[in-house]
């Protein structure tokens, strides 16, 4: 994009602002010849929780009236090192009757 615009004969201001970039990054990529990287979506990454999601479900699933500072301080002692919040957002959605 950057060096079809610059063999469209526009200043390197103009093709700056319209590619949203510094001045110096658009003469950087003209003075290589390169075209300037395109970046797709990232891939998500694993929640600290999503290892301990299927006993979050089965405990759920059996007890539904556990609290989640209980199941909280349980997933500590399997060897969680994430939050609480995580796992009461995650409580929220698994729980049957959104309780």
């Amino acid at each position: 994009m950057i060096l079809n615009l610059h063999r469209q004969r526009l200043s390197i201001s103009a093709i700056a602002k319209a590619m949203r970039a510094d001045r110096k990054t658009v003469r950087k990529y003209i003075e290589q010849g390169l075209e300037a990287p395109s970046y797709g979506p990232r891939n998500p990454r694993q929640a600290v929780i999503d290892p301990f999601t299927t006993y979050l479900r089965e405990r759920v699933a059996r007890y539904p009236v556990l609290t989640g500072r209980r199941l909280y301080r349980e997933l500590k002692e399997l060897g969680y090192d994430g939050g609480y919040t995580a796992v009461t957002d995650f409580l929220r959605d698994v729980r049957p009757g959104g309780c």
